[in-house]
């Protein structure tokens, strides 16, 4: 069996997908989506197409090694979001052929199903705006039955805020407290935007409410930074989304800077590098909750981890993973978790008339275009 070709699709805003086909007709599915730089991943995988041509595609750790090593110039975030998704749809190609999902060839399960949290805030104080939300509340509870949230801030953050915007992100985070009850997990976004005094700051006030925890309180590249917050916070942080391998999570494990890590499996290497950077987390007591928050093969693959790794806690999953309108047989939550596929592969079908579909680029994430009253560059 060889590889015989790679396309590539985008069917949706943030949302690129690899197709591998073999020789004989075998197909694995992997995604690349990095926001805000389409072209250059693209770029990437088809130079990498080069080196796959006719190859084992059964190899999949010596063309890992072989993606990142072989270059002069290791890592960063395009080469790494190329080779996640070759891994990933290298890893689908093997579960088909010997007729297994990709987490019995990790070694089996360690549990049943996955447990997840929705993408759920308040977004203003308004009547309007409280009504919004309410009635998304009341439907991921009815559809899901989540039992766990994710929210964020909002807006852009300076190096310090008045008490007026602090007040307001704080009333919002205690009235969804008030509407979830004790029984749910409430967790917050700052996504790198606080400076450490400012997320120290705003993370005591939110104490009373009893987060699961803060991700990203301050940008990822100091770690020094990030340990100096979760020292002073008395609920745990977490942080990784924007990490790209076991050796940049190094420093985290080595300075106890975070309790939950969340590599990104469509960035961080895919299901190999993933998987090796939880093995590592355990050893540190650190849990997993992968990022993922792009489209439903990223987050097919997310799950085959979390179901091998013993120190996963939670995955974290947007309205687009669970693949309505691309796949055949989209994603179900019940109850707040989503049962393991029995099907071999990654588990999933694609629609390919759906797949096929050409989307048109638009701003992602809102970082290329964002800045400040005063016309200096704001993070989104």
């Amino acid at each position: 069996m060889k590889i015989d070709r790679i396309e590539q699709f985008f069917p949706r805003p943030r949302t690129r997908l690899l197709k591998i086909t073999t020789d004989n007709g075998l197909a694995g599915w992997g995604e690349t989506t990095l926001e805000g730089r389409p072209g250059s991943t693209m770029a990437a995988i088809e130079e990498l197409a080069t080196y796959l041509s006719g190859k084992d595609p059964l190899r999949i750790q010596h063309h890992w090694q072989h993606i990142y090593r072989s270059a002069f110039y290791r890592g960063g975030a395009v080469l790494m979001t190329a080779l996640s998704g070759i891994d990933q749809a290298l890893w689908d190609i093997a579960g088909k052929y010997h007729g297994a999902p990709v987490y019995r060839l990790l070694g089996g399960p360690v549990r049943d199903s996955i447990r997840v949290y929705a993408h759920w805030g308040i977004g203003g104080l308004s009547e309007e705006e409280q009504s919004a939300s309410r009635k998304r509340l009341d439907s991921l509870r009815k559809t899901g039955g989540y039992k766990a949230f994710k929210t964020g801030p909002g807006g852009k953050w300076r190096g310090h805020e008045p008490p007026a915007v602090i007040d307001e992100f704080v009333r919002r985070a205690y009235l969804m407290r008030e509407w979830v009850g004790p029984d749910a997990e409430l967790c917050f976004d700052f996504h790198g935007k606080m400076t450490p005094a400012l997320a120290i700051e705003i993370c005591h006030e939110l104490k009373g409410m009893r987060p699961m925890f803060v991700e990203e309180p301050v940008p990822q590249e100091n770690v020094d930074a990030l340990k100096r917050v979760s020292d002073r916070v008395p609920f745990p942080i977490a942080t990784g989304e924007r990490l790209l391998s076991r050796w940049e999570f190094r420093r985290i494990f080595e300075n106890q800077a975070a309790a939950y890590i969340q590599p990104d499996v469509s960035h961080a290497g895919g299901i190999s590098e993933t998987l090796r950077i939880a093995n590592m987390a355990e050893v540190y007591y650190m849990h997993i909750m992968p990022h993922c928050a792009i489209g439903p093969v990223a987050f097919s693959s997310c799950m085959h981890v979390d179901a091998v790794a013993p120190n996963f806690l939670i995955q974290e999953q947007v309205d687009a993973c669970l693949g309505e309108g691309l796949l055949k047989n989209p994603w179900r939550v019940k109850d707040g978790h989503i049962v393991l596929p029995a099907e071999p592969g990654l588990g999933i079908e694609l629609d390919e008339r759906e797949v096929r579909r050409a989307c048109r680029y638009t701003e992602e994430l809102g970082g290329e275009y964002t800045y400040e009253s005063d016309g200096s560059v704001a993070d989104w």
